[in-house]
């Protein structure tokens, strides 16, 4: 998902940070309501595991360029699922610095567009989650459809954005339809990918008891509200 240099420059970048600040400030919201609920300390080590495992997903997992973009595969709804939506958020926003500072400094012009990209699809995942995860059941009691309509919003949103910013920077040419046409269709692996990780990495959890009540994960991951 990270957006290829040169797609959207000059005075149009000027959106992309405008994007960003509203990101953060759901961020900043998101984790003022962790705080309230779990404390700092808490808040603090679940984001340090949601960086270190966002840094693995973008520079050790396989990726691929492909069309005006890379396919990566992003966990988002697992880090949402496991860790909870504020440590999820840092999580996206350190990983994708830490990875542009040490391995992709060519890539930090475009962090306002690429931290928009993974942060407002995240927020969306959590409206959703909150419509169809009934108030009385655990994350780790989740069934597919619902693991697969999280993914969907979320990897669905990370297309739309992509999209967006490439007609946003380059217009509606026939090169630029054919290489967003391209990125979506390979994303799809992501989409279809996603959901069976999630219940997998899920089923381990519900397994392994001795983290329940632990700082490490998200309170609803075992516990209905």
């Amino acid at each position: 998902m990270h957006i290829e240099p040169e797609i959207v420059t000059g005075t149009k970048l000027l959106l992309s940070y405008a994007t960003a600040t509203v990101s953060f400030g759901l961020v900043a919201k998101s984790a003022y309501q962790s705080i309230k609920e779990s404390g700092l300390n808490t808040l603090i080590i679940r984001s340090m595991l949601a960086i270190l495992a966002v840094f693995v997903f973008f520079q050790v997992f396989p990726h691929h360029p492909v069309g005006v973009s890379e396919v990566h595969l992003i966990l988002g709804s697992t880090l949402f699922l496991i860790l909870g939506p504020a440590a999820a958020a840092i999580g996206l926003i350190g990983g994708l610095l830490a990875q542009g500072v040490f391995f992709a400094p060519f890539d930090l012009p475009q962090f306002g567009m690429n931290v928009t990209t993974l942060l407002l699809p995240l927020f969306a995942m959590s409206i959703v989650a909150r419509k169809i995860i009934s108030d009385n059941t655990a994350y780790v009691d989740i069934k597919y459809s619902q693991a697969f309509k999280l993914s969907l919003t979320y990897q669905g949103g990370i297309v739309a954005w992509v999209a967006f910013w490439a007609f946003y920077g380059q217009g509606f040419s026939a090169e630029n339809l054919a290489s967003v046409g391209a990125f979506s269709g390979a994303y799809l692996t992501v989409v279809l990918l996603e959901p069976f990780v999630d219940l997998a990495i899920l089923a381990a959890t519900k397994a392994m008891n001795a983290l329940q009540g632990s700082a490490l994960v998200y309170k609803r991951l075992y516990q209905a509200n």
